[in-house]
């Protein structure tokens, strides 16, 4: 789950477990008003999204967005079926708030407030979609779930970011470990650094950890990707940083 706020607005991406307490923290403010914007619909992106305390107050509005589904399938019918017999108590009508499910396509723009957006495909099963926000001079790209093609960097991601101040990239795994996880859709730290020098990044944002990588085996990633992308970038962070629980980036 990711925060991002600019020019008076805020934006959510995606809403796996650090949903709820931002949730949470939102709930202390009257009539919120938000976008929720989904890289797909994997379980582990929607999880929390039920347990996001401003969709339970009828003062708040709502809009959710995804840009990967195809066929019959629609974001409203995606959560619809995550809350329902014998996966959930209650149905989606136990929503307070006033809640819009939009479709976009990815490679579209569009505008949030004074926040201008671009997407585009991503390389994960059943589709994804990455993104990126400038407000005032100011860039961010999320970049997760995908999986490198081993034929050089995505040129419609390197594109995406070129000159970005901050991209998120999926970096699930190492270069040794890729192989033994080819097709499960996710990319590796080391592809991160190829795709933020080419696309002129200044800071990359190691995401989305495997889950057999404990602190210690971050910890050393972390020593490893500052050796190959030393130094503070122009927007005065460092070139390379290991995403954690609560980070909070100003560029």
């Amino acid at each position: 789950c990711l925060e991002v706020t600019a020019g008076g607005r805020r934006l959510i991406f995606d809403a796996g477990t650090g949903i709820r307490p931002l949730g949470l923290e939102l709930a202390r403010h009257p009539e919120v008003d938000i976008d929720i914007l989904f890289t797909h619909t994997h379980l582990d992106h929607i999880t929390g999204l039920t347990f996001f305390q401003p969709l339970f107050d009828k003062r708040n509005a709502v809009r959710l967005w995804a840009g990967h589904l195809q066929g019959p399938d629609t974001l409203k019918q995606v959560v619809s079926n995550l809350m329902q017999a014998p996966l959930y108590p209650v149905s989606l009508e136990v929503f307070q708030a006033t809640v819009d499910f939009r479709e976009l396509t990815s490679g579209d723009s569009m505008t949030c407030g004074e926040m201008t957006m671009r997407t585009v495909p991503l390389n994960h099963p059943n589709g994804a979609t990455g993104y990126r926000v400038d407000h005032g001079g100011k860039s961010i790209c999320y970049i997760t779930d995908t999986e490198h093609s081993g034929n050089g960097p995505d040129p419609a991601i390197v594109d995406l970011c070129r000159g970005a101040d901050i991209m998120i990239y999926d970096s699930s795994y190492t270069d040794a470990e890729y192989p033994r996880y080819k097709g499960w859709g996710h990319s590796t730290w080391q592809e991160g650094m190829r795709v933020a020098d080419a696309a002129d990044v200044g800071t990359l944002v190691i995401f989305h950890h495997d889950p057999s990588h404990d602190d210690a085996f971050m910890d050393g990633v972390a020593r490893d990707a500052a050796a190959l992308r030393p130094g503070t970038a122009a927007n005065g962070l460092p070139r390379v940083i290991v995403a954690h629980e609560g980070l909070t980036l100003t560029p």
